[in-house]
């Protein structure tokens, strides 16, 4: 398989200050594994991400958000809310995030690539339509399915899955009455941000389309494997996607401070196989994976290289 790479170093130019886990070292060390895999890295296509559009961030995120993290960024704040701390470079690497979900998008759809991993940074799913929280800006996953739908008359249907620690309340959110997306969330339950119950299933033209597996701290590696693979058959009997997004959070890892789950390298690994197997089912391999969450510096690079490398085969 062809994998693109996407990235930017704008996205280290995002600073969030000392003690911060969502720092600039993340995208360094997760970029200096794959470059280190030199059988990995030439096989790959390298693409280095190009900033969305004001119009590709409104698809997702209404206009007077736009606005709220631009002036936030020009007035010099340094916090949009208590964790989701900005700098100067902070709106241009987010606009360079979401270009980067998108332009994992066009290296599929072009054929330049049968699937793509976005090493984005901010991270993206806790943004909402309306509002930036928990690190994320603007909304990666959603202003890329929106893109891929607006433009490609192939792209009816997207399945977005999610399995950071954290459920992707943002995404949820902007997709919750919308039939045509399909939200899977997997995550530590009760966690941050509260959400990701169960009952969560969708509004309106889109109940049904939302499903969230809510897993208790410490629970068993081999127990997560199951409840996944058992909700991706499940979603795939009823749903089928033109495309599948990955929202690629590395912090339920057992070595990560900021989660209390218990995977390893070889659990994401099957996670990213078992997509990767439905992608190649439903929709021709059309798989895109952007990078969310993963704060342990000493395990975070092998784990996304892992990950790559499962795409890769």
């Amino acid at each position: 398989m062809r994998t693109a790479i996407i990235h930017h170093p704008i996205y280290a130019e995002h600073d969030t200050g000392p003690g911060h886990p969502e720092s600039a070292a993340r995208y360094q060390v997760v970029m200096d594994a794959l470059r280190s895999d030199a059988e990995l890295w030439d096989s790959a296509l390298e693409i280095t991400a190009e900033a969305a559009s004001k119009g590709m961030i409104q698809a997702a995120h209404l206009p007077q958000h736009f606005k709220r993290v631009e002036s936030a960024v020009e007035s010099g704040l340094d916090h949009l809310d208590a964790d989701t701390t900005i700098s100067m470079r902070s709106f241009d690497a987010a606009l360079y995030a979401a270009g980067g979900a998108v332009a994992g998008v066009e290296a599929v759809m072009s054929g330049e690539a049968d699937n793509a991993f976005v090493a984005a940074r901010p991270p993206g799913h806790h943004a909402t339509s309306e509002r930036a929280m928990g690190f994320c800006l603007f909304n990666n996953v959603a202003v890329a399915a929106r893109h891929a739908q607006n433009n490609y008359k192939a792209i009816d249907r997207v399945a977005i899955i999610d399995w950071d620690v954290h459920h992707g309340n943002g995404t949820q959110g902007i997709f919750y009455d919308d039939p045509s997306v399909f939200f899977f969330s997997m995550h530590q339950y009760p966690w941050y941000p509260g959400t990701g119950s169960r009952g969560e299933t969708g509004h309106g033209r889109g109940l049904g389309s939302t499903m969230n597996i809510p897993v208790k701290a410490k629970t068993d590696p081999r127990e997560q494997r199951r409840m996944f693979e058992a909700a991706i058959e499940e979603i795939s009997t009823k749903f089928k996607p033109d495309l599948i997004m990955i929202s690629a959070g590395f912090d339920g890892h057992i070595a990560d401070p900021l989660g209390q789950l218990r995977l390893e390298d070889d659990d994401f690994r099957a996670f990213t196989a078992v997509i990767k197997e439905w992608a190649a089912e439903t929709c021709d391999g059309r798989l895109v994976s952007c990078l969310e969450g993963g704060y342990d510096l000493g395990s975070l690079g092998s784990t996304v290289r892992e990950h790559v490398s499962e795409l890769m085969r």
